[in-house]
């Protein structure tokens, strides 16, 4: 095989997984990431869990001559550079825009001059918004929002116009976005440029909608990452994990190792060109009974969730997958189940130093009027 990947943002989390899975199936790897402070501190060196294997570039995707640079001999490209954070999007709105848009559109430019035989690019289930929901007769409902005046008495729940509690289901990718944060709507088009540009030019693409990724390698200190890794951080340091609203909102939570294993199948599968797949686990998990996994994986039950009853702009109440259609095309299989991940995530957070700064990044959000 032998093929080179070129792997954007592989440095960081999923990107690190995903890297192990390509070699371990035979493929060179380079990555191109700029090693971000917010992720990988201010010393911004090799990540030690990085394979050593795979070649590391460090330049960022808005250059040009890095990217050009980093696409020489590479036979695929999985692009994954994004700033990540659905709060931290609606005030650093020009850093989301320049590196998920523009970053974007310098890589496609690059591509269009030297296409390669597959793009596989990273896209988020924020597109969703709120994920479907049901009336009490059967009858599908997309497209609802929760109201501000909700919101601010507490009623949590997503209700059809005449005030009927809708029950939530699996979300397909046929549902219509919804974009309800910057990164929402950033990542929404990073997805369609790709899919576009991959059209016109006849490079083979893929969108890969990620569901709540969790496991090793996660920045524990960036207070924008993925929820466990924030109640870890937490946990760590001895304090209560911290949720909104009351708890009761749920997820699909799924290993990095199962969509490392997606990302490949996505590469390898022919049908899959021109497709957006959901990568979930296809269970659905409230967020206060997943605090409490976490905290009994650590060994800190005592560490009980504290339940604020606040609400951030953009957020949703439930979003959980549909991957029927990953399951069809791609072959995919999720194998690890949320408490095998756990186990496992707790063994390597044994090993780890984390810095809490979910207060600061909650002040932060508190202070622009983005959390009622």
């Amino acid at each position: 095989m032998n093929k080179r990947i070129l792997v954007t943002g592989g440095a960081g989390f999923i990107g690190s997984h995903l890297t192990l899975e390509l070699l371990s199936h035979g493929y060179q790897v380079r990555i191109l990431d700029n090693l971000s402070p917010q992720v990988h501190g201010s010393g911004r060196k090799r990540p030690s869990y990085l394979a050593g294997e795979a070649e590391l570039m460090v330049g960022d995707i808005r250059d040009p001559d890095a990217v050009r640079t980093a696409l020489a001999g590479a036979d695929a490209v999985f692009h994954l550079v994004a700033m990540v954070g659905v709060g931290q999007s609606m005030y650093q709105i020009r850093d989301y825009t320049s590196i998920n848009n523009l970053g974007t559109a310098v890589l496609l430019e690059a591509l269009v001059e030297r296409p390669v035989e597959r793009l596989i690019v990273a896209s988020s289930m924020s597109v969703y918004g709120e994920g479907l929901y049901r009336r009490s007769n059967g009858v599908a409902v997309a497209g609802v929002e929760r109201t501000p005046d909700q919101l601010r008495a507490a009623d949590w729940e997503v209700r059809s116009e005449d005030g009927e509690k809708l029950t939530p289901i699996p979300t397909p990718e046929t549902k219509e976005p919804n974009l309800a944060s910057v990164y929402a709507l950033s990542k929404y088009d990073q997805e369609r440029v790709c899919l576009i540009v991959g059209r016109a030019y006849r490079i083979p693409t893929v969108a890969m909608r990620f569901f709540n990724v969790f496991g090793t390698n996660q920045a524990l200190s960036n207070p924008y990452t993925g929820v466990l890794a924030i109640f870890a951080s937490r946990l760590l340091n001895g304090r209560p994990p911290i949720i909104y609203e009351d708890g009761k909102q749920e997820r699909d939570f799924v290993s990095v190792k199962d969509v490392a294993r997606a990302c490949r199948l996505a590469l390898e599968t022919p049908t899959a060109a021109g497709l957006v797949f959901n990568v979930g686990s296809g269970h659905r998990y409230t967020i206060r009974s997943v605090a409490q996994r976490m905290a009994k994986a650590v060994g800190k039950e005592h560490l009980q969730p504290e339940i604020t009853g606040k609400y951030r702009v953009g957020d949703i109440r439930h979003c959980f997958a549909d991957i029927t259609r990953a399951r069809t095309v791609l072959g995919y299989r999720p194998r690890i189940s949320l408490d095998q991940g756990l186990v496992e995530l707790a063994s390597w957070l044994e090993s780890q130093v984390a810095r809490d700064r979910v207060a600061e990044a909650r002040n932060e959000l508190v202070a622009r009027g983005l959390m009622v």
